[in-house]
């Protein structure tokens, strides 16, 4: 018997072949492998918590790449996309009668598709145990982005159809990019600060984090911080034993809290993150310091550069129109058709009361 030393770069390259992805000699580990192999990943391990889903692939790869420091952190950011694209499910998102599921934990969303505005399909869904859920005739035609998956249809089929009949779901537009109603920042803020004044004294809270909104709007990192002094309402993450921390918004007496709300708040489908960053928008536009995007005209569309996380809802919107490109100097990235641009920009000025940097 012969034993035949493989390398990394070689496992790696049979692994783009299974998930059917175009070779990458230059970076084989790209973002479009990672979330083919979270998706596998997934289908095997969830439900499960994030940490146990990129702890899992940080295990398989481990012996393949090179020392990467930040591999755990690009998972992270994978996994998180896989999220806001609707290849995973957390919590929030769905129904379960089960108490021993906790808050942090995802799901494999099932195999659907959206058809976008330009006529390709957006596809998204896991299935346990398999690279794909659809044939090699259609599988090949898929194209890999980031870590999102598009099709477009050929000349004379009906690939909506033909979909169907492989026992994809269909959503419509609307529930795909269903957003929260339209209110005006002041009206959001109102509502959680009478709903955070109803909540019960607050105990002592180890560990407590706020986004202090007198950091500067355009680094978002830099506006965590501990409670010190501060007075008033902040937007905090308080940790718990197990799992991720919890999102929550809380009342400040010299640093200490005195009464919290939970996000979400019950019955929504929002997660709490989303909840969250939402709600810190509204307290910064309320303060006359609203949160800032930059855009400018590329050669094949506009791209509009963020400098804080943004809802689930709304990046989806970003991601049907356009596409994620890697961030330059901000947090999130997206690229839009010049002919979607001013409508998103409208759609971010008016449901996130964000301000263009340049104005």
């Amino acid at each position: 018997m012969v034993i035949t030393r493989i390398a990394g770069d070689d496992v790696l390259a049979d692994c783009r072949q299974l998930l059917g992805l175009p070779t990458n000699q230059q970076f084989p580990e790209d973002g479009p492998l990672l979330a083919g192999l979270l998706r596998r990943s997934a289908g095997i391990h969830c439900p499960c918590s994030r940490a146990t889903l990129s702890a899992s692939l940080l295990e398989c790869l481990q012996y393949l790449t090179e020392n990467d420091d930040l591999l755990s952190d690009r998972i992270d950011a994978v996994i998180e996309g896989l999220i806001v694209g609707g290849d995973l499910l957390e919590l929030n998102d769905v129904v379960i009668d089960d108490v021993e599921v906790r808050g942090t934990w995802v799901f494999a969303a099932p195999p659907s598709f959206v058809v976008r505005p330009s006529g390709g399909i957006f596809l998204f869904g896991t299935v346990p145990d398999q690279d794909t859920f659809l044939p090699l005739s259609l599988s090949s035609r898929i194209a890999y982005d980031g870590f999102t998956r598009m099709i477009a249809p050929q000349p004379d089929e009906d690939l909506i159809i033909e979909l169907r009949e492989q026992g994809l779901q269909q959503l419509s537009e609307d529930a795909w990019l269903k957003s929260p109603k339209n209110e005006v920042a002041a009206d959001v803020l109102r509502r959680f600060e009478h709903r955070l004044s109803t909540q019960s004294l607050a105990g002592t809270i180890s560990n407590l984090e706020i986004l202090d909104p007198v950091h500067p709007v355009t680094y978002y990192r830099g506006r965590w911080t501990i409670p010190k002094d501060q007075n008033g309402t902040y937007v905090a993450r308080r940790p718990q034993e197990f799992g991720a921390p919890i999102w929550c918004f809380v009342v400040l007496e010299n640093g200490e809290p005195v009464r919290l709300l939970d996000l979400p708040l019950g019955g929504t489908r929002w997660r709490g993150c989303d909840a969250a960053w939402h709600l810190q928008m509204a307290i910064d536009s309320c303060r006359h310091n609203p949160q800032r995007y930059r855009c400018h005209a590329e050669r094949d569309g506009i791209r509009f550069d963020f400098f804080s996380p943004l809802p689930q809802w709304s990046q989806r919107r970003l991601m049907i129109f356009g596409k994620a490109v890697d961030p330059k100097n901000c947090l999130i990235s997206y690229r839009l058709p010049s002919a979607e641009a001013q409508t998103e920009e409208q759609f971010l000025q008016e449901r996130l009361w964000l301000l263009r940097l340049e104005d």
